[in-house]
């Protein structure tokens, strides 16, 4: 009887060995690759087959409790992105006046958002309260859902670059302002609004990056060992 039981537990199971060096190539590429787009969009529609990997790619994120916490609403009509766009003006000029004066001219000189030249944008939400209020994994740690949101369009970002779909995330608009837009419900949060579509060329570096707003830290910086401080001896990737 426990033989049997046993046998039926490792029908659940697979092998766990490594990718061939040709498919970890790809997947460290598609990080690599990975940009923010902005302005480089075309108007070419996406597929719905390519829109719906993408997505699944997205659902299949790892998430906390496997609580599943994400929506995905689809836009393109025009007046909804316009509207959308309205709220992007309002919330950067609020955020230029929050800049030292000496960043501002330079702030202005950057593009942030294709919400209007992207022919599909994608607004990535959480139900914070999906399988209960609380949730396997979340009474210690009750942000798990967002971070969990977040892991999901990762995913949609790296699959997307995959399939040569650009996409651009704007953070720079009201929670409150796309809730009233898309008549989201009070009680689920808004996670990300993305731009998505095809792009005739890419940055080779990060945007920001090329037009000197920030640079990349380095990673030997960023690396402790068993405290908080304490920088790791090595930390070269091979």
């Amino acid at each position: 009887m426990a033989a049997k039981a046993s046998e039926k537990r490792e029908d659940h199971l697979a092998p766990a060995e490594a990718f061939g060096e040709a498919e970890r190539a790809a997947i460290y590429r598609v990080i690599h690759a990975r940009r923010d787009v902005r302005d480089e969009f075309l108007p070419d529609d996406v597929p719905r087959e390519v829109l719906l990997r993408i997505l699944d790619a997205a659902h299949h994120a790892p998430s906390v409790g496997f609580m599943q916490p994400w929506n995905f609403i689809v836009i393109r009509d025009i007046e909804k992105r316009r509207a959308a766009y309205a709220a992007f003006r309002r919330a950067c000029e609020a955020e230029e006046q929050a800049l030292e004066p000496e960043q501002r001219s330079l702030y202005r000189s950057l593009k942030l958002q294709g919400i209007i030249k992207a022919p599909l944008n994608i607004c990535v939400t959480c139900d914070r309260a999906r399988f209960g209020a609380t949730g396997l994994g979340r009474t210690q740690q009750p942000d798990t859902d967002i971070l969990s949101t977040a892991c999901a369009v990762q995913n949609l970002w790296l699959a997307a670059r995959a399939e040569g779909v650009g996409v651009g995330w704007v953070s720079i608009l009201k929670e409150a302002e796309l809730r009233n837009i898309f008549n989201i419900p009070k009680e689920i949060a808004v996670v990300a609004y993305l731009c998505v579509g095809y792009v005739a060329q890419a940055y080779k570096a990060p945007e920001l990056e090329v037009k000197r707003w920030a640079s990349r830290l380095p990673l030997e910086n960023l690396i402790f060992e068993d405290s908080w401080g304490k920088l790791a001896a090595s930390t070269t990737p091979p």
